[in-house]
């Protein structure tokens, strides 16, 4: 396989894919997209790296998503309906709650095609359950795991794939930077990373950008245009492109499961907004990638 796209952030490992997933990184191979499958707990961390030992053009990401600190969302897409049924068919925030292993984690991160530590941050976004959250320490658990995370991303030199969320009108991307920031210092072991799904302002972005950070986009920018200004902002070596799939499918696709395969019409969009061609732009994103996770794709 010669690659000539990167996903660098899907969830092949997802209850989502559970019936095709051979065919849809098939589809995804015989297009030339390689991908970064990233994890979100224990379980979808450890499929993660079996996927990556299974294929070629698989890497993976392990860490604990900030949502999965305490009481989560059930997502059929991500859990499956087993979870469903193992919590008796109850829907919405239930119980879910994991404790950071930093061992756990540091052994699976020892693997050669872990690239990265994440998905992992802040997420703000559930605005009634975060203010239950600040009553029953969950602010507490996200900063503390994040913390944790950023510490094995640093003892392991592997970056981090950052979920950031604003919600409860809080900036999560000023609490994060402020987070990272206290773990800044003038040698190589700062720590370094990816904003995985950016869709924050032009002056949350500045600090991260300023500390060397890169910042993803998905499948969103083939129809909202909100994110046109910060992508014509940015640097083009700090761009990189993703899928998040299964969510968030693009234009042509929207309404239906995303897959690794459609990060081709996102590297489209991005050349589109910064008006660069096409395979220029296709290039550059790779080249990012490859510097990002410091790996040879040629």
């Amino acid at each position: 396989m010669t690659p000539r796209f990167f996903d660098i952030h899907s969830h092949t490992n997802f209850a989502a894919f559970d019936g095709d997933r051979d065919l849809a990184l098939k589809r995804a191979f015989e297009a030339g997209v390689f991908m970064n499958v990233v994890g979100t707990q224990k379980d979808t961390s450890k499929v993660a790296v079996e996927l990556a030992e299974k294929y070629n053009g698989v890497y993976a990401t392990v860490g604990l998503h900030p949502i999965h600190t305490g009481k989560s969302f059930h997502d059929k897409e991500e859990l499956g309906p087993s979870f469903a049924e193992a919590s008796e068919g109850k829907e919405g925030f239930v119980s879910r709650g994991e404790e950071f292993d930093y061992e756990y984690y540091k052994k699976l991160a020892s693997h050669p095609k872990v690239v990265a530590i994440g998905e992992c941050g802040l997420d703000y976004y559930r605005s009634k359950n975060y203010e239950l959250g600040i009553m029953n320490g969950g602010q507490k658990r996200q900063e503390e795991t994040f913390r944790r995370q950023i510490e094995l991303a640093i003892e392991v030199k592997k970056p981090l794939m950052l979920h950031i969320r604003n919600g409860d009108n809080r900036s999560a991307y000023n609490d994060a930077f402020s987070i990272l920031n206290s773990y800044f210092i003038p040698h190589n072991s700062s720590p370094r990373g990816n904003l995985h799904f950016f869709a924050g302002t032009i002056e949350e972005a500045k600090p991260f950008l300023d500390a060397g950070f890169t910042f993803s986009f998905t499948g969103v920018i083939t129809f909202a245009r909100s994110y046109d200004e910060i992508i014509r902002y940015l640097p083009f070596g700090r761009i990189l492109s993703e899928t998040d799939a299964p969510y968030v499918a693009p234009a042509p696709y929207r309404g239906k499961r995303n897959e690794p395969l459609y990060v081709r019409e996102v590297v489209k969009a991005i050349a589109r907004i910064r008006n660069e061609d096409e395979e220029k732009a296709r290039t550059q994103i790779l080249k990012n990638a490859e510097k990002l996770f410091n790996i040879s794709l040629a």
